[in-house]
C-alpha cells in the first residue's frame, strides 16, 4: 500500500503547521482570477457502478458476484450524476488491464494469477492501452465501440470524460492485441542484453529469471482456489524491475509485483539522458514547452505514451488522471502535457503527487492542471474529523498553497483512501459534512467525490485481495449503499434509507452551489485565527473564512464537533468590511445550503459581528443580501 511512504511527509507537514502557528497572526488576502467556475469531478469505479449483485462472496467470480457494464451508464444514470453538480466523470479502470477471466475465444490471452492482484485485477496493471477492459462490455468484440458510445452519452449531457493513464508502470504481461498499425509494444524492441539503454522501455536483471513473490501470512492468489495458471511461476527472462522501483528479480509480496517499471531515459545511477528544461522555463506556457521538445532526442517510452494519449483524445476523451506522477521525471510531463494541450487546450489533466516540495515543479514545469491535495489538506482534515487534530492547522495550509491553490484538487474519498463512513476513518458519513463544506468552498480548485460517498458507503465488504474500509478495486464486488441508490438500475435512490437520502441531498445542494457561485472563484480570507483570539465560545472545532467577488459575499462557518452545539458572535475584521465597502449598520445574511438559517451582520466601528447557532456537524454558507 502507499501509506507507509507518506509517514515522513505527513510528519514534516505537521511540523510545518506547528511552526506557522507560532508566527504572529496576520490577515492574508488571496486574490484569484484563474477560474471562471468551479469544477466537480465524479470518480466512478466503472465495473462496480451498475452491478446489482449483492452476493459479495470473497474472491467471488464474475458469475457469482456480478460486474457492471458501460451500458449501465444510461441517460437516466448520467443525468442523475449531472444533477449532483458534476462537470467531469473520471471513469476509473477503463484501459484493458489484467483480469482472471477467460476471454481466449476473443483472442485475448489469459492472465496468470501469480502476477494479478485479486480476481478482477488492478486497474493500474494495464496490459493493452489500445483497448478497454472486456469485463465492461456486453459484447466483448465491440467493447471499444461500447465505450465510445458512453463517451458520446456523457458529452450529450454536458459532462467531460477522464480516464486513467499510468506512465510509471505497465502490467508484467503487457501485450497489446489491439494496437494500431505501426505501433510497437512496450519492450518489443528492447535490447535485453543490457541493464539499461535510453530507448529500452524496461530495466533488466541480466541472466536472472523473474520469481513469483513468497506469499506470507496464509495469502495465496485467489484464496483457496487453485486455477490452472496458478503454479507459483511466471516466465520472464531476463527479469524486469518492478513498478514501485524494486530491482529484485523476486520482489516482495508487498511490492507492486504485478507491474514492471517503465524506463524514461534515466540510468540506474540516476543520470538523465535527455535535455532538461532551462532555468526559468517554468514560467513559459505550454506552447513554448511544446516547441522546446521539437527536434530533441526523445526516449522511446515518451513517444509510446504520447501515441497512447493521442489515441484516446481522438476517441473523444477530454482528460487524464495520471497515477503516481512523481515517479516519472517532470521533463516527460512537460513533453506529454504540452503535446496534449496543443491538440486540446481545454484538456483536464490531474495527477497524484504526494511530495509538497514537488507541487510547483509538476504544475509549472510539468504543465499539470491539478494535483491531489492529499498530504496537506486531506490529511489535516482527516485528523480533525477523527478528533486528533485542530482546525487551527487548516488556515496555514491554505496560506502555504495560495500561489497554486487553484491547482490543488480537493477530495475526501477516492479509490486509494478509506471510506468516510468506515470505522477506521470517521465511522459515520455525517462527520464528513463540515469537512465537505470546507473542502468544496475554501479555494477555487475542483472538488472530487467518489461514487457511493454521497450515499454514505462504508467500504466494509471483504472482497478478497486487500482489506475492507476501501471499496475493493481488485475483485468483483457490490457496493451496498450505492446499490440502494441504483435500485435495480432505476437510478432513483428507491432503496436508500431516509438518512442516506438526506446525505445525498446535502451533497447535491452543496456541489450545485459551488458550481454556480461567483464568490467561490473569487477571493479568500481566513477569519478563523482572528476569531480564535477574539471571540468567546469559538474553539478549535470551528472553522471560518470568507469568500467574495464583486457581486457575491460569503461567510462560511463549520462545526466539526460531533457532540456539541455552539453559540457565539462571529467577528469579521475591519479590513474585510472595508474591502467589501460596507457601511455601518445591519445586513441580512442567509444560509445558502438549506436557506433555513437567517441572521444579521452588524457593523459597528468598522467591525462586523454575526450571531451564530451551530448544531453538531453543521455548516453555514452565509450570503450577504
Amino acid at each position: 500500500m502507499k501509506f507507509v511512504k507518506y509517514i515522513l511527509i505527513v510528519l514534516m507537514m505537521i511540523g510545518l503547521s506547528c511552526k506557522k502557528e507560532k508566527k504572529t497572526l496576520k490577515k492574508e488576502l488571496i486574490t484569484v482570477k484563474v477560474a471562471k467556475k468551479k469544477y466537480v469531478v465524479y470518480q466512478v469505479f466503472t465495473r462496480l457502478f451498475g452491478n446489482p449483485n449483492t452476493n459479495n462472496k470473497p474472491w467471488g467470480t464474475i458469475e457469482e458476484n456480478g460486474v457492471g457494464k458501460f451500458n449501465d451508464f444510461t441517460n437516466k444514470a448520467l443525468k442523475e450524476i449531472k444533477d449532483l453538480g458534476v462537470s467531469h466523470i473520471w471513469y476509473t479502470g477503463v484501459p484493458h488491464h489484467a483480469v482472471i477471466n477467460d476471454y481466449t475465444k476473443y483472442g485475448i490471452p489469459n492472465d496468470d494469477p501469480d502476477v494479478v492482484k485479486g480476481r478482477a485485477g488492478s486497474p493500474y496493471a494495464v496490459k493493452d492501452y489500445y483497448n478497454v477492459n472486456p469485463d465492461l462490455a456486453v459484447n466483448v468484440e465491440n467493447r471499444l465501440e461500447e465505450f465510445e458510445a458512453l463517451i458520446k452519452r456523457t458529452h450529450d449531457l454536458g459532462m467531460k470524460v477522464i480516464i486513467d493513464i499510468v506512465p510509471n508502470h505497465v502490467a508484467r504481461n503487457y501485450k497489446s492485441i489491439s494496437k494500431p498499425e505501426g505501433i510497437k509494444d512496450f519492450g518489443e524492441e528492447d535490447d535485453t542484453s543490457v541493464v539499461y539503454d535510453i530507448n529500452n522501455n524496461f530495466y533488466y536483471n541480466l541472466n536472472e529469471a523473474f520469481k513469483v513473490p513468497v506469499w506470507k501470512n496464509g495469502y495465496t492468489p485467489l484464496g483457496d482456489e487453485k486455477p490452472l495458471l496458478e503454479d507459483n511461476e511466471f516466465p520472464e527472462v531476463p527479469a524486469k524491475w518492478t513498478g514501485n522501483g524494486s530491482r529484485l528479480s523476486q520482489p516482495d509480496m508487498n511490492d507492486w509485483y504485478e507491474t514492471v517499471k517503465v524506463n524514461y531515459g534515466i540510468s540506474p545511477e540516476g543520470k538523465k539522458d535527455f535535455d532538461e528544461l532551462p532555468i526559468g522555463f517554468e514560467n513559459e506556457n505550454y506552447k513554448m514547452h511544446f516547441d522546446f521538445w521539437k527536434n530533441k532526442a526523445i526516449p522511446n517510452s515518451w513517444l509510446k505514451f504520447r501515441d497512447i494519449v493521442m489515441f484516446w483524445l481522438d476517441k473523444g476523451v477530454d482528460g487524464f488522471r495520471y497515477d503516481m506522477a512523481e515517479m516519472v521525471p517532470v521533463e516527460f510531463w512537460s513533453y506529454l502535457n504540452s503535446s496534449i494541450k496543443m491538440k486540446n487546450p481545454e484538456a483536464f489533466l490531474m495527477a497524484e503527487v504526494y511530495n509538497p516540495a514537488l507541487y510547483r515543479d509538476y504544475i509549472k514545469k510539468g504543465k499539470m492542471d491539478y494535483l491531489y491535495d492529499k498530504v496537506q489538506l486531506y490529511d489535516t482534515i482527516k485528523s480533525v474529523i477523527q478528533g486528533k487534530g485542530k482546525t487551527d492547522h487548516i488556515p496555514p495550509i491554505l496560506d502555504d498553497l495560495k500561489d497554486i491553490e487553484h491547482h490543488m484538487l480537493h477530495f475526501l474519498e477516492n479509490h486509494d483512501e478509506q471510506r468516510l463512513a468506515s470505522p477506521d476513518f470517521a465511522g459515520s458519513p455525517k462527520k464528513g459534512k463540515p469537512a465537505m463544506v470546507v473542502s468544496a468552498t475554501s479555494t477555487t480548485s475542483p472538488t472530487m467525490i467518489y461514487f457511493g460517498q454521497e450515499a454514505g458507503e462504508d467500504g466494509s465488504e471483504q472482497a478478497g485481495f486487500g482489506s475492507p474500509t476501501r471499496t475493493s478495486i481488485f475483485d468483483y464486488v457490490g457496493v451496498p449503499a450505492h446499490q440502494r441508490w441504483v435500485n435495480n438500475k432505476q437510478f432513483d435512490g428507491g432503496q436508500l434509507t431516509s438518512e442516506e437520502k438526506e446525505l445525498r441531498n446535502f451533497y447535491k445542494r452543496l456541489l450545485n452551489f459551488t458550481i454556480s457561485s461567483n464568490a467561490l472563484v473569487g477571493n479568500y480570507q481566513d477569519v478563523h485565527l482572528y476569531n480564535r483570539k477574539n471571540t468567546k465560545g469559538y474553539n478549535d472545532k470551528m472553522l471560518s473564512f470568507v469568500r467574495w467577488s464583486d457581486d457575491e459575499k460569503l461567510i462560511i462557518v463549520s462545526n466539526f464537533d460531533a457532540e456539541n452545539k455552539y453559540e457565539f458572535k462571529l467577528e469579521i475584521p475591519d479590513d474585510i468590511i472595508s474591502n467589501w465597502k460596507l457601511s455601518e449598520g445591519s445586513y441580512e445574511v442567509e444560509d445558502q445550503l438549506y436557506k433555513q438559517f437567517v441572521s444579521n451582520l452588524k457593523i459597528e466601528n468598522g467591525i462586523g459581528t454575526i450571531k451564530i447557532k451551530l448544531d453538531v456537524l453543521e455548516s453555514f454558507i452565509l450570503k450577504i443580501k
